[in-house]
């Protein structure tokens, strides 16, 4: 199953991500309402989404069991999800969000197989990588957030 990973140091901070993943889900452009956020952190910007974590806090956290994985993604059923968002809360990185205009809690999909991020940044900083990629970029992902060094 293959995942998102960034490579940060080809982000320009151009937002195009934000607006075709808001686009391509929504139908409009709104980085309010996109799946992935460019974020600044030491002067560098690169964007970030669901990890699609082993032992995803944002799962174990639901009262109501609503997030579960299908394939390699981690879903929300809306039926059962009662928007309390304590897992925008205790998710590490800004990965679920909370769609105010539709009343939903939102994460990356993969677009279903096709990521429209992957598709349309000008810089190729985000690539789709088959799941045996995933360890490194992940270890590489957390140095990143967290200063620590390579």
């Amino acid at each position: 199953m293959p995942y998102l990973i960034v490579h940060e140091d080809k982000c320009i901070g151009c937002h195009t991500c934000e607006m075709v993943c808001s686009l391509s889900h929504e139908g409009i452009v709104n980085p309010d309402l996109s799946r992935i956020h460019v974020i600044g952190y030491k002067g560098e910007k690169f964007p970030i989404m669901c990890l699609q974590c082993e032992d995803a806090p944002c799962e174990l956290v639901c009262p109501m069991e609503a997030i579960h994985m299908e394939g390699n993604i981690r879903i929300v059923d809306d039926d059962k999800c009662i928007r309390c968002k304590m897992c925008t809360l205790v998710c590490p990185i800004g990965g679920v969000l909370y769609d105010y205009i539709n009343n939903k809690m939102i994460r990356c999909d993969l677009c279903g197989g096709d990521p429209q991020c992957v598709k349309y940044c000008p810089m190729n900083a985000i690539e789709l990588v088959p799941d045996d990629a995933v360890p490194e970029a992940r270890k590489r992902g957390v140095r990143i957030l967290y200063g620590e060094a390579d």
